[in-house]
């Protein structure tokens, strides 16, 4: 009896001491805002604010929450998040207010970021509006005055382990959402507003970054819904929802001779209406060692959309100072499968590959696209792969 009090005694202390090491790992340290300074009026800047508890969650050793409740903060500088010498396990912004830019465009339109997370990991921004009043920049951009290029309203830099949920932005001055040198990043559930005249305003931006996942996003805007870039590998787009807009574009590519290559991409259960392309590749006419490799394009609904297969090497916006050279991208092995339709022009696929570098294991299968409920038409060059069942219309490879 005596050995099996002793053995109880001994499994509840064993109990409590495994117990009380998850609890330290569960504290988390909450941070308010307005207890930094923060007014919730859209009046007063809150710039410093922020800093200041952002400073303070880095200060934690286990995790930490900024807290923003329900108002309008003025955030009308650059606000810079920095990774470096944070002690934090895990920080969460959980955004409940709404975050406004400056009205003068000129305090931000000159820097190149509203927010910028740099070098920092386990990091969740969580809800929020981010509305950065891009319109003013855009009437002086359309005027052909002597404007600032504009800043984007979020960018992750050299970072890992970053999730961004909930999030809505409006009006960014340039790009919306910016993924550039990042590891292991979740998108999800997030909203992006701006017109379709909104010069530059791509959606989400991904560079040089592997293991990123974008899932569930409505994106209205004047550029490219999703913007992929060179160095991009291990991408998931997934249930996306693009238009107005450019599409969802691999490149612009070939802007250097040196420059990464773009695979392992995979676009699934996107829905396209009224934008200007739906699914594109897209590289300048120059020489460049970059590639495309291993997409997949699955399951896309159009709706009016101008050219939804578009693979364009000849890429050249205003057919000005456009160069002379073909390009060097090479682009091989990619599947469109499932994508049905309807086109906003006749040519529904077109495919302008490289002579030099022709476009090589391409596949479509089960493609239904029409023109104003008639046949649409193709027409590709230097394309070359295979067709397995229906294709309609057909004769592109």
């Amino acid at each position: 009896m005596e050995s099996s009090i002793s053995f109880v005694q001994v499994f509840t202390i064993l109990v409590t001491i495994v117990m009380s090491h998850f609890a330290q790992f569960d504290a988390r340290t909450s941070l308010n805002v307005l207890s930094f300074g923060a007014k919730p009026n859209g009046v007063v800047d809150s710039t410093k604010a922020f800093s200041d508890a952002w400073d303070s969650a880095c200060r934690v050793e286990d995790s930490a929450m900024i807290y923003v409740p329900k108002g309008r903060y003025l955030i009308g500088r650059e606000l810079r998040f920095e990774g470096k010498g944070c002690r934090s396990r895990e920080i969460t912004l959980r955004i409940d207010g709404t975050l406004i830019g400056p009205q003068d465009y000129m305090l931000l339109g000159k820097k190149e970021n509203w927010f910028s997370f740099v070098a920092v990991h386990n990091v969740t921004l969580l809800g929020g509006s981010f509305d950065a009043k891009g319109s003013t920049l855009w009437t002086c951009k359309a005027n052909g005055q002597n404007c600032p290029e504009g800043a984007t309203t979020i960018r992750f830099m050299d970072s890992y382990n970053v999730k961004i949920k909930g999030v809505l932005s409006l009006n960014s001055q340039l790009f919306h959402i910016v993924i550039n040198r990042c590891n292991n990043v979740k998108i999800e559930d997030i909203r992006i507003i701006a017109p379709d005249d909104s010069p530059n305003t791509d959606g989400i931006h991904i560079d040089k970054s592997t293991d990123i996942e974008v899932r569930n996003a409505s994106i209205k805007t004047g550029d490219d819904c999703i913007s992929i870039g060179p160095g991009t590998k291990n991408l998931m787009v997934d249930g996306i929802t693009c238009g107005p807009g450019h599409g969802i574009s691999i490149g612009s590519l070939a802007k250097e001779l040196e420059e990464q290559g773009v695979e392992n991409v995979t676009v699934k259960k996107a829905v396209f209406v009224g934008t200007d392309n739906g699914l594109r590749i897209k590289s300048w006419p120059r020489h460049s060692k970059g590639f495309v490799e291993r997409v997949r394009f699955l399951g896309a609904r159009m709706i009016n959309v101008s050219y939804p297969i578009l693979i364009d090497q000849n890429y050249c916006p205003g057919d000005s100072y456009c160069p002379s050279e073909e390009s060097g991208i090479k682009i091989n092995d990619v599947i469109y499968s499932g994508i049905m339709g309807t086109s906003a022009t006749k040519v529904a696929i077109k495919m302008d590959c490289s002579e030099r570098f022709p476009c090589s294991q391409i596949r479509m299968q089960a493609i239904n696209l029409t023109y104003h409920g008639g046949a649409a038409m193709t027409s590709c060059i230097n394309a070359s792969g295979k067709q397995l069942g229906l294709v309609t219309p057909n004769g592109c490879l």
